[in-house]
């Protein structure tokens, strides 16, 4: 299988003289669902953005499997994410509102390959029925809801078989219902496709539903990584506090005991 494992070395960046992430070290793994977690202000969204490649780095190194992230690069735009294999499925899904949901996911493959039409319309067909989706097909954004706008963001982002998928707060807006429902869509689609999925997030449910690596950073630091089945277990006190507000953990650990 071949290793889609993101490595991040000695990692620090600061703004203004602020120090943002202190020397942090870690790895994506390949084909899992990752998970960068911590408090607000904790630096995760800086990570999240350098790794990408969004934001330079002051000191350290990435590698995204074999290849070393050249930081004079720029992949500012979604079409430079796509051509390196990349997937975003963003907070907030920008979409356009003058096409309909099957053009809208088939834009990176009108942007980046020369496939025909009747090509394109299949691979689209096929994303969509994988977010549940495929009967929407010939709708404009604005007649449907939130949920299904996250759904048709997430159906683009993975329409050119990324090795990648990145996801920021992807339950952002959404009530637990329904965030409940795109934890398990974006599992579904890593498994199927096989990526090895990042996601930054808030919301501590998330970790226990669909985690299986997770980061938590606090104060400018790495303070644990580990699997799910670890967290229970975990000696770090920060990092306890911060999952004890979850109810979800709590069962969990219920459950462990």
């Amino acid at each position: 299988m071949t290793d889609n494992t993101i490595y991040f070395k000695n990692i620090c960046k600061q703004f203004d003289g602020k120090v943002i992430l202190d020397n942090i070290s870690g790895e994506f793994y390949s084909n899992k669902i990752n998970m960068l977690v911590g408090p607000s202000g904790t630096g995760k969204s800086i990570l999240f953005k350098c790794i990408l490649g969004l934001i330079p780095v002051d000191r350290g190194d990435i590698f995204f499997g074999e290849d070393k992230m050249v930081f004079s690069e720029s992949f500012s735009s979604n079409e430079h994410l796509y051509k390196k294999g990349i997937g975003m499925l963003q907070q907030d899904p920008i979409l356009d509102h003058d096409k309909t949901i099957s053009e809208n996911v088939r834009l990176p493959l009108d942007l980046l390959t020369s496939q025909s039409l009747e090509e394109k319309n299949a691979a689209v067909d096929e994303v969509l029925k994988n977010v549940g989706l495929l009967e929407a097909k010939d709708q404009m954004p604005p007649e449907i809801s939130g949920g299904m706008r996250k759904r048709v963001s997430l159906a683009r982002s993975i329409i050119n078989k990324p090795k990648y998928l990145f996801c920021d707060e992807p339950d952002s807006g959404l009530d637990p219902e329904k965030a409940k429902e795109i934890d398990e869509l974006i599992a579904t689609i890593s498994s199927i496709y096989q990526i090895t999925t990042i996601i930054v997030t808030h919301n501590l449910d998330s970790i226990i539903r669909i985690g299986e690596h997770i980061i938590f950073l606090y104060k400018t630091k790495k303070m644990w990584d580990g699997d799910k089945k670890d967290i229970y277990n975990t000696q770090v006190k920060e990092f306890n506090e911060f999952l004890k507000s979850s109810d979800m953990f709590k069962k969990y650990a219920e459950n462990i005991k």
